[in-house]
């Protein structure tokens, strides 16, 4: 077994690197080659009641120590994690399969998170309600809601950490987190830079194993003020359901079927380019891909054979820094490349054009998870692509005519998170604000910041990320009413 990239990586407990109770290890392999890099520590049941005790006991400490004093940990991670950042980002590479810049917006997200939810915190104010008999004064308080679990997907590894640690720790709350078991090793190796510095024990603990152990033990216990998540709806709904044995409150950012909508108005060069970026960035395993593409008939032909070009052009590699210009690599395992060949040969069974890709490159590793990125044309709402959240490099292109029969055709899914207009008419962009059912609609651009809000309705999740409103997740509000005497 060639463990020697990464070695053998412990679990953080308690402020300690441990071994699982089991002893049990379980292996890390890159999806661009096959190969294993590292071995982690495959948490169990005993371990998750392990974590959830630290966590109760970090909690009662972290949450008593100022905004200040939290401050200035949050500031030592932070550099720690700088120092740290072409190990964090070659880990990323190697557990995922992304390029090196690719896994530079995790580096982002976690500094980010860690310098602006302080500030986030410390803007809070507390809300003064008025008494309309003038017989008392009233106002609101905020305070940590207690131990926090975060369920993390594996696509984003250490942006999907920084955008739940931020939050929670600037809120006085513990954290418990769990990462995939498909891409753990930067964030175990997060536990190794949080020991470095001393961080204080039992505030943030990291494990990770299989769901049946450790989120069932997690999710189950009565300990947890908070669950959050990142990750896919039939999980947020498991989550959910085991989360009855106490009330507690719910933060999930869950699957997404983002339409991707081109009038014949818009500025189509520009459209193409963030179409191209949206469907294949981080081979398209990207929560807010996407995924449908509907262009308006006058421009359909012009933006296909434009779309399709763009897409030949793209380099396929394994990312390391040494080749910049690679822009996707593999997707994260097998079962997720033949559901790729599942959802195509779908699609042209029933009358799709595969235009190009949909075949497995042969000049990259065999042992790898490569499959072409790749183009469908003539899709319609009868195919899964249409209607599944796809988290791969395939990209279906619809041709619409009316704004009615679009408007119709994008809100036709269960999900709600992202989607994307593209339209110089202001009462259409009005309309489709308004009509459109996702969290997010971005017209004529995309942005993504962590001061941004980001979430979805429907079965797309409950709460935010990023801004001042992920906050409320792990916040309570107390009222405090005093008697005025006469």
């Amino acid at each position: 077994m060639n463990t020697e990239k990464f070695g053998y990586k412990k679990l953080y407990i308690n402020g300690a690197l441990v071994d699982a109770k089991s002893g049990k290890r379980t292996v890390v392999e890159c999806p661009a080659t096959g190969e294993i890099i590292a071995e982690v520590a495959q948490a169990g049941k005993e371990d998750a009641d392990y974590a959830l005790k630290a966590a109760q006991k970090g909690f009662k400490y972290w949450s008593k120590l100022s905004l200040t004093e939290r401050t200035e940990w949050m500031s030592k991670l932070r550099l720690a994690v700088l120092e740290k950042e072409h190990e964090l980002r070659t880990a990323m590479v190697h557990e995922m399969g992304k390029n090196y810049e690719g896994a530079y917006e995790d580096i982002e997200a976690v500094v980010n998170a860690l310098e602006w939810y302080p500030n986030a915190m410390k803007n809070l104010k507390e809300e003064q309600l008025p008494d309309y008999e003038n017989t008392h004064t009233h106002k609101m308080i905020s305070r940590p809601a207690g131990v926090a679990v975060a369920y993390l997907a594996w696509n984003f590894p250490l942006l999907n950490v920084g955008f739940k640690l931020g939050p929670a720790l600037a809120a006085g709350c513990s954290i418990i987190i769990k990462p995939s078991t498909l891409s753990p090793l930067s964030t175990y190796m997060l536990g190794e830079i949080l020991h470095e510095i001393d961080f204080p024990a039992g505030v943030v603990n990291i494990i990770s194993g299989p769901s049946s152990e450790v989120a069932t033990t997690l999710t189950t216990s009565k300990i947890p003020a908070v669950l959050t998540m990142i990750g896919s709806t039939e999980t947020g709904k498991k989550v959910i359901s085991d989360s009855t044995t106490s009330i507690k409150k719910l933060g999930m950012e869950l699957g997404g079927n983002a339409p991707f909508i081109v009038f014949d108005d818009a500025d189509i060069d520009k459209a193409l380019d963030l179409a191209v970026v949206l469907s294949f960035w981080n081979s398209g395993q990207i929560c807010v891909a996407a995924n449908r593409i509907f262009v308006h008939k006058n421009i359909y032909d012009k933006f296909l054979k434009a779309f399709v070009k763009r897409t030949s052009e793209l380099k396929l590699g394994f990312g390391i820094k040494e080749t910049p210009d690679v822009f996707m690599g593999p997707v994260v395992n097998r079962s997720d490349r033949d559901r790729m060949f599942d959802l195509i040969n779908d699609a042209v069974s029933k009358g799709a054009k595969l235009e190009y890709g949909g075949r497995i490159p042969s000049n990259l590793p065999e042992a790898g998870n490569w499959i072409e990125p790749t183009v469908l044309s003539g899709v319609t709402s009868e195919m899964r692509v249409f209607n599944e959240e796809i988290f791969g490099p395939v990209a279906p292109i619809l041709s619409f005519d009316l704004d009615d029969e679009v408007l119709e055709l994008a809100n036709q899914t269960e999900y709600g998170l992202a989607s994307y207009i593209f339209t110089n008419d202001h009462n259409r962009i009005h309309r489709f604000s308004e009509e459109l059912e996702f969290g997010e609609i971005q017209v004529n651009g995309v942005k993504y910041a962590i001061y941004l809000p980001h979430g979805g309705i429907k079965n797309s999740g409950i709460g935010h990320d990023c801004s001042h409103l992920a906050l409320d997740d792990y916040l309570v509000k107390k009222r405090i009413s005093i008697a005025i005497k006469l």
